[in-house]
């Protein structure tokens, strides 16, 4: 589902289910108003016919300034793809034993050894109080602490945070995608409103969306929504401007960020009618045939990967997120191996010879398409400069070892972007390195003037731009 959609659809929900996510105890506008006058939720839009959560529209996108988006377009794009397998990998087998821009390549990492000044490796790194095991999938991107708690709210993921800063200079502000996702809940990306954004599995599904354009009166129907999704937008802000009078303080203010969040909105939508308009990038690809079985896991990612690249290649988008839901996953196949049991059960190896011996294959074959990966992203140039060199790929995941379920000393590799790779950064193994940190450096990397994200405490010590 594309960004647009997605806050559609939420935007769309019933009033009284998403108003529990407001960040106020009192939870709903009624509580708000002043005593003198009781106002449920259900009057509030009664006259317009639709409801809304206020709430949602919190942290949506800045407002466009034109002269700023030309400004902004000399600039030299960069691009971010945050791969997460919920599984991790084999640690003994990926972490090297020694640091610094020395370091000895692991076995693992010896797969890569083409690209070893393209990529930095991280050791004794962790989200600050993000626990829980399995759970702690869909914070790697968010970094809200304790995800297996009850009552748990998750925050903005940092393709979001991207997406809502700089989506508006392509097509597609954010790609949400996935491998064997469980759908409704897992997902890497998260609106500011701690809401999940569904992953498109579908390669097919994504290449059409990227390339090719709809006839005519598709195009027309497309846009009949954007101007329906803002006609639902000014009535509502029509209703809302009544509750001004007799209203606190506190409650006009609450308002006035509602009516600045609807009006950035409509702009956001207004940006989708003129892209709708454009034609979209023609490439020389075919339409990708889709694995029919989640046994075809290793398919799919390589498909993942091949649709991310396109993506940036074409610029529709600079922000792209990818979950493989290994956790989901089936005994799968790939190249000449089949594996006898679930991916799940073989992370719980118990230090069983034959089940580790089956998990190295597949984290090997990880490392085979990650590694083909920088080499298709170097193959292609972009004004003077490697692809690879514009785009910043992290890939990781939310557990450091999956046989224990440990949410510590995270597997991390980070590549591209126009960093000085080539080393290990080795932290201490005990107590962490806010992972976070890697996350405003990368955020300024793209050009944020971002200084915080989540728990962090700086930008990552050690890695320096190039």
């Amino acid at each position: 589902m594309s960004w647009y959609k997605a806050r559609f659809s939420l935007i769309s929900s019933r009033y009284p289910r998403l108003m529990k996510h407001s960040p106020d105890s009192s939870s709903s506008l009624g509580s708000y108003v002043s005593t003198r006058r009781a106002l449920s939720r259900r009057q509030f839009l009664r006259g317009a016919g639709i409801t809304l959560s206020l709430p949602l529209l919190d942290s949506m996108l800045p407002t466009f300034v034109r002269a700023q988006a030309a400004k902004e377009a000399v600039v030299k794009p960069r691009r971010m793809l945050a791969i997460c397998n919920n599984l991790g990998l084999v640690p003994d087998q990926f972490f090297p034993t020694t640091t610094g821009r020395d370091y000895m390549l692991s076995p693992y990492l010896e797969m890569l050894k083409e690209h070893r000044d393209d990529f930095t490796v991280f050791s004794g790194v962790s989200h600050p109080d993000v626990d829980g095991g399995h759970p702690a999938d869909i914070c790697f991107l968010t970094a809200a602490p304790h995800p297996g708690s009850g009552g748990f709210r998750n925050t903005i993921s940092l393709d979001q945070y991207i997406a809502e800063r700089i989506g508006y200079q392509t097509r597609f502000p954010s790609l949400t995608l996935g491998v064997n996702v469980a759908q409704g809940s897992r997902s890497l990306s998260w609106t500011g409103s701690g809401v999940l954004i569904p992953c498109e599995e579908k390669a097919s599904d994504v290449f059409r969306r990227l390339f090719i354009q709809g006839t005519p009166s598709e195009v027309n129907a497309q846009m009949r929504k954007l101007d329906l999704g803002r006609s639902i937008l000014d009535a509502v802000a029509g209703q809302a401007k009544d509750l001004q009078r007799g209203v606190t303080a506190r409650d006009r203010d609450r308002l006035d960020q509602y009516f600045t969040s609807v009006r950035d909105l409509e702009q956001r939508m207004q940006m989708s009618k003129e892209w709708e308009r454009k034609p979209k990038p023609q490439i020389d690809a075919p339409v990708p045939l889709d694995p029919a079985s989640p046994r075809e896991y290793m398919d799919k990612v390589k498909l993942m990967y091949d649709m991310a690249r396109l993506a940036f290649e074409t610029d529709s988008t600079r922000s792209i997120s990818l979950m493989l839901d290994s956790v989901n996953s089936p005994a799968i196949e790939f190249g000449d191996h089949k594996s006898t049991d679930a991916y799940h059960n073989l992370s719980h190896h118990g230090k069983s010879t034959e089940k580790l011996a089956q998990l190295k294959a597949i984290d090997e074959w990880h490392m085979k398409l990650l590694n083909q990966l920088f080499t298709d992203l170097k193959n292609v140039r972009e004004e003077g400069e490697t692809l690879l060199d514009r785009s910043m790929i992290l890939y990781g995941s939310n557990l450091g070892n999956a046989n224990t379920h440990v949410t510590t000393n995270l597997p991390t590799l980070f590549a591209g972007g126009g960093f000085r790779h080539g080393q290990h950064l080795a932290f201490d193994k005990e107590r962490n390195y806010p992972l976070p940190n890697l996350f405003v450096s990368m955020l300024q990397r793209m050009g944020l003037e971002s200084d915080k994200f989540a728990t962090s405490t700086g930008t990552m010590r050690g890695l320096d731009l190039a």
